[in-house]
């Protein structure tokens, strides 16, 4: 791989660079930066780039360069995003740029123009059409990849890397991404597979962005406190303001708390830093808060700006009828936009998130609150963002953003050409501590990892257009193998160097008046003992009410005792402890690591009902307002335990000898750990697709190295669940159908719930008995993943099939969508996904073509029609 120099000297390629890019850069309305002028160089040199820059920083006009390159060329450029939302917003974008004539749209559910010369689509149309063999791959010069970090993306992201493996070799590709932290790596595998590629790395932001805290300090007027996160410099390391952890840490902890929304939004307007995007990690979140800037009677709007809005608003959703905007909440959620805020979120139908979109970019709308969905590629520049928190839901537990994930959200912070510099805002939070945001804030990117594996329907293709050994060749060139290959050579390197470190300590602790190593297990058993007998003296002393501070750990907080629970068995037994967080959990005593205290208690609420949510939340409370009353009772500590006699005692360097050997053991345990991390990674991902061409031959998909006729269908089944879903249609599963029965059984494949306690209702008997069915091909799919090691396809769920069959039925959205909990944004994208389901299963089963047309005209109508642009 070869970098580029922005003042590389001329030579016979410079004139040529110049005459093509040079009225290119002339006919811009600024100059362009180095980075993109060095890639413009590169693209000329006919190598495939790897752009990695901050968001804002101008990629896109690479793309252009690498556009107009090829045109001139006579040739054709497909640009390629991950999403249809993001796909269709350039799609407009190139319009403005290029005309109607020249532009085109292809996302999967719309087909615009799809012969034009330049084709905006999505990452899978791209993926599809090389597995086909398209002959629209004929006259394509340059494929620009935008946002190619999301290969990471453990559902979508391999479709990246297919594209980079089997795209063919003539094609030049533009890797656009955010920055991340092991770029070379990935620039260096590109080279592997595309041949001279170029990194091109932009560190800088167009515009400088500055860290901020907000805390509500209750003591002072105002009480909203805005303060510098980082202080000074230490080279090129930023230090946290201390005047922010002083302030923290000496004053009364009930002084400090979060600022309300209309608090944090009223602040940053009297500050002047205006438009923001507010970040929530809910959609509830989002709708509560626009609602309640509202209620407070916040108005960031002007007479004139207020009847603008309107106009707007009318025109983005004239294509919906008044009962459909009247289940969809339209009076409220314009009232909201008139007041200049909006929450933006993936369950507001396609219409309502474009118009905010469109109100943000035009300065109407001046503060958005939004779940982190809106971060990824959509054209939505803010001179603020605010994160309200860095800790988020996972479905399982609350965990710290990462901070690619912060650099992500606060990208978007500063418009180029229109502010001096972007503002990134973290409110303070009690349950987040301030050197913890600095730490996450400073970091900046993130290292790209691939989440690159096979798939029945990737094994399919490869069968089916490559020789074994070249397919297996191309599966070994994979970006997740890359990866693999470098890690396993390090892991290499490290159980060599602990090899020889244990040769050393092992020198090192041999004692020549006795045997070391019983000394030592003697010690450390006695010391065990002892920590034992400490730690259930400490916990048979704590009662309900107790506080108590974890000072490390992975259980590191504050919690309140519950109650202890006696196992009957002298001094052993379990606390049910309550954190800070609201979980409830039960630990025994050797779960309370050396150094826990007891802090003092509070009196519990009576009655006492501690298994009620109510009851629970109310103690909640209470520790979260506990304060210390200064003193703490002694910490859970080992008593140091008597010498076992051993003739080794009388060495004089005994403690030497005893430092080496539990050195010596740690070793052990880390190389033993090394040892199995080197032959998981040293598994491939050949081996992989063996075992799943094991389970397709099982099934009768592949006989050798041949498909097939159900393995040639499974080649257009573009689906998680894309086996089980080609063995439905293959048994006859959808045979016999009406076309509402056929939609509700098709969603059992697209829908995953947000929750777990989804309904399974059924619209009719007959639905019912084929998703037994259904269940029962699933539980052989797995019993036979399983067998071969391979990860379990995942469950198909019943959820969406009633919703489903009532729209197919032709039913209003106002008969049914206001009893469901579904929301009209999750509604409109399901539904999408069942079309292109279906659209699926009528090009690869003919015998369908007309049940699945009909189907799909009963169900693309309103505002699922609608959706179609999103």
């Amino acid at each position: 791989m070869t970098g580029a120099s922005p003042d590389r000297a001329a030579g016979p390629g410079s004139h040529r660079r110049q005459a093509r890019l040079d009225g290119f850069w002339r006919s811009l309305p600024y100059q362009p930066d180095r980075f993109q002028r060095e890639a413009g160089e590169a693209l000329e040199d006919g190598a495939t780039v790897v752009v990695t820059a901050p968001t804002g920083s101008g990629k896109t006009l690479v793309a252009e360069a690498a556009v107009h390159l090829a045109l001139e060329s006579g040739e054709r450029a497909f640009y390629t995003t991950p999403i249809k939302a993001l796909s269709n917003q350039k799609f407009g974008d190139f319009i403005v740029e290029y005309g109607h004539d020249l532009v085109g749209l292809l996302t999967g559910d719309n087909s615009i123009n799809g012969g034009a010369p330049i084709v905006i689509m999505t990452t899978e149309v791209l993926r599809n059409m090389i597995y086909a063999g398209s002959e629209d791959l004929s006259r394509l010069g340059v494929v620009i990849l935008d946002e190619v970090h999301y290969l990471q993306d453990r559902a979508r992201g391999p479709v990246w890397e297919e594209i980079i493996i089997h795209a063919p070799r003539h094609i030049q590709l533009v890797g656009l991404s955010a920055t991340i932290a092991n770029a070379p790596e990935f620039a260096a595998w590109v080279e592997t597979r595309r041949g001279p590629t170029r990194l091109v790395e932009e560190t800088s932001r167009p515009v400088p962005l500055e860290s901020l805290y907000i805390v509500k300090d209750r003591w002072s007027q105002p009480s909203v406190r805005m303060y510098e996160t980082f202080r000074g410099s230490d080279g090129a390391r930023r230090r946290p303001n201390p005047a922010v952890q002083r302030l923290l840490t000496q004053g009364h902890r009930r002084r400090f708390g979060t600022p309300r929304r209309t608090e944090t939004v009223e602040h940053l307007a009297e500050e002047g830093i205006l438009p923001a995007i507010y970040f929530i990690f809910s959609r509830d979140g989002c709708e509560s808060a626009a609602r309640q800037i509202v209620a407070d009677g916040v108005r960031l709007t002007t007479p004139d700006e207020r009847e603008e809005i309107r106009t707007v608003a009318a025109a983005r959703t004239s294509h919906l009828g008044d009962r459909d905007l009247g289940v969809l909440g339209y009076d409220p959620w314009l009232a909201h936009l008139e007041h200049g805020v909006a929450a933006h979120h993936a369950g507001l139908v396609p219409a309502f998130k474009e118009t905010v979109e469109d109100l943000f970019s035009r300065g109407l709308v001046r503060a958005v609150f939004a779940t982190e969905t809106l971060a990824l590629g959509i054209n939505m520049p803010a001179k603020t963002v605010v994160l309200e928190s860095l800790s988020k839901f996972t479905g399982e537990g609350h965990e710290l953003l990462q901070p690619g994930d912060y650099t992500q959200l606060t990208g978007r912070a500063g418009r180029r050409g229109i502010d001096l510099r972007g503002y990134g805002i973290v409110l303070h939070s009690p349950y987040v501590r301030f050197d913890q945001v600095a730490e996450i804030a400073a970091a900046g990117s993130h290292e790209l990892v691939s989440s690159f594996r096979p798939t029945y329907n990737m094994a399919a293709n490869l069968v089916s257009n490559y020789p074994r050994r070249r397919a297996e060749e191309l599966l070994a060139a994979s970006f997740a193998q890359f990866q693999r290959k470098n890690r396993a050579s390090a892991v290499a390197a490290g159980i060599e160097g602990l090899e020889s470190e244990l040769i050393r300590l092992r020198d090192q602790a041999e004692c020549e008046l006795g045997d070391i190593w019983t000394y030592l297990d003697e010690a450390d058993a006695e010391r065990g003992r002892s920590r034992h007998r400490n730690r259930a003296m400490f916990a048979n002393r704590l009662r309900g009410g107790d506080v108590v501070e974890v000072p490390r750990g992975r259980r590191a907080g504050r919690y309140l005792v519950l109650l202890r629970r006696s196992s009957g068995r002298g001094d052993e037994g379990r606390l049910v402890l309550l954190g800070t967080s609201g979980k409830v959990t039960s630990w025994t005593w050797e779960d309370l690591v050396e150094g826990t205290s007891r802090l003092g208690s509070v009196t519990l609420p009576t009655p006492f009902r501690p298994k009620e949510k109510g009851y629970q939340q109310r103690v909640v409370r209470l520790l979260r307002s506990f304060r210390p009353d200064g003193g703490t009772s002694a910490p859970v500590e080992p008593s140091p335990p008597p010498p076992p006699a051993n003739p080794v005692t009388a060495c004089p360097d005994l403690t030497d000898h005893l430092r080496a050997a539990r050195r010596l053991r740690r070793v052990e345990q880390r190389l033993s750990r090394a040892r199995t991390e080197s032959v998981r990674t040293g598994e491939d991902l050949v081996r992989d697709f063996e075992a799943i061409l094991d389970v397709l031959d099982g099934w009768g998909y592949v006989d050798g190295w041949r498909l097939t006729p159900p393995g040639e269908q499974l080649r257009f089944v573009y689906n998680e669940l894309d086996l089980l879903l080609t063995e439905t249609v293959r048994r006859g599963g959808f045979t016999g159908l009406s076309l509402a029965e056929t939609a509700a059984l098709a969603s059992v494949f697209v829908f995953e719930p947000r929750l777990d306690d989804q309904g399974s209702q059924w619209p009719t008997d007959e639905t019912s008995r084929r998703f037994d069915t259904v269940l029962t091909l699933w539980e052989e799919l797995t019993a036979a993943e399983g067998r071969h090691r391979l990860p379990e396809t995942r469950r198909p769920e019943p959820g969406f099939a009633v919703l489903a069959h009532r729209w197919a039925s032709e039913h209003d959205l106002e008969d049914f969508l206001e009893d469901v909990s579904v929301s009209p944004g999750d509604f409109v994208r399901v539904c999408r996904q069942i079309l292109d389901l279906v659209r699926q299963i009528r090009d690869a089963w003919p015998e369908m073509e007309e049940s699945a047309t009909a189907l799909i005209e009963a169900m693309d109508r309103g505002v699922v029609a609608a959706g179609g642009l999103a």
